[in-house]
């Protein structure tokens, strides 16, 4: 397998999962700001400001009114913009097809299907009334997607790069989608001073990750700014906490690595120091400096990707990643 295809199938993985995030926190955080229980957490531009915060990382200036039909066509459908969920689609495919002969027809007949439905989403409808379908299609499309990469696929290397980068972009997602959140939290606590009682944000934060159930199951009480932060970050039961990312990425790195010595500053050595640092950290270590912990954590895991591409992607480097295959062939 040569660095080029591992790139490609890398990033098809990074790109399906963000785009459901993208179409969750879209959804989630508008439809529940229409019954939320403050006249902040209702406010038009308090909810569009945090959807962009998310999407694409942007702060926009407090005089700047944004206009609702133009952040939703930007994240939705806009493919000049490459946070968007349409240009996530897209690069997924375009990844996919550059590595055809190495996935499954299941596989690449899904990704297709999907992209193709989303290229012709009629936009006026979209920013009109088409959020709920649009938004719903996204969040039920790539669990099928995981299910053909799971179902169709050799679990060898192959599989261990392309799950690599689910879960990669899985832990950063959650981490992106936990620190708009506590922004959110944070923002409405200066006008309430009520922070910790802030049921509706931190509700919100867990329906956003899907594991809203699951934390009520768990904790069998109303989600608190604690118990959903401990649940999201480091119950490494629940299959989207960061926690359980972690341990995912150093499984599959494990599979890349392991006929080959581990350097120091490697994107192995990272993870594995990463999630060795996880293993016992409890939410008292977190709680008073949540927004500290969360921007050095989105730092690490950024840096992780970026060691990934330079030990095993890079096209002049690709002789760890062939030799993986030669090696796991001759025995």
């Amino acid at each position: 397998m040569l660095a080029r295809v591992a790139n490609n199938l890398f990033w098809m993985g990074r790109y399906i999962e963000r785009s459901e995030h993208l179409a969750r926190y879209l959804s989630v955080n508008y439809f529940s700001s229409l019954d939320a229980p403050s006249e902040l957490s209702q406010s038009r531009q308090f909810v569009l400001r945090s959807i962009l915060f998310m999407a694409s990382n942007e702060i926009p200036k407090s005089d700047v009114k944004l206009k609702e039909e133009d952040v939703l066509f930007n994240i939705g459908l806009n493919i000049k913009k490459p946070y968007s969920i349409i240009s996530s689609f897209n690069f997924a495919h375009e990844n996919a097809r550059s590595s055809r002969d190495l996935i499954s027809t299941e596989l690449f007949e899904s990704l297709n299907t999907i992209n193709h439905k989303i290229k012709n989403y009629c936009a006026k409808t979209f920013v009109k009334n088409g959020l709920y379908d649009f938004t719903s299609m996204i969040t039920k499309s790539t669990p099928e997607l995981r299910s053909k990469i799971q179902g169709t696929i050799l679990h060898d290397e192959l599989y261990a790069v392309i799950m690599l980068g689910i879960y990669l972009e899985r832990a950063l997602q959650v981490t992106r989608i936990i620190n708009s959140k506590c922004s959110d939290a944070s923002v409405e606590n200066m006008k309430h001073q009520d922070i910790k009682g802030n049921t509706h944000q931190w509700s919100t934060l867990l329906k956003c990750i899907a594991s809203y159930d699951m934390m009520r199951r768990f904790y069998k009480k109303t989600p608190t700014r604690n118990t959903t932060l401990e649940f999201l970050i480091l119950n490494e039961d629940c299959p989207r906490s960061i926690k359980s990312c972690l341990n995912q990425i150093e499984t599959y790195v494990n599979i890349l690595v392991k006929h080959h010595k581990i350097e120091n500053n490697s994107a192995a050595f990272l993870i594995r120091r990463l999630n060795a640092e996880f293993k016992y950290k409890i939410i008292e270590d977190i709680e008073e400096n949540i927004q500290v912990f969360i921007s050095d954590l989105i730092n690490k895991l950024v840096i992780i990707g970026e060691k990934l591409d330079e030990n095993y992607f890079k096209t002049t480097n690709y002789s760890i990643i062939k030799s993986i295959s030669v090696s796991t062939q001759s025995q």
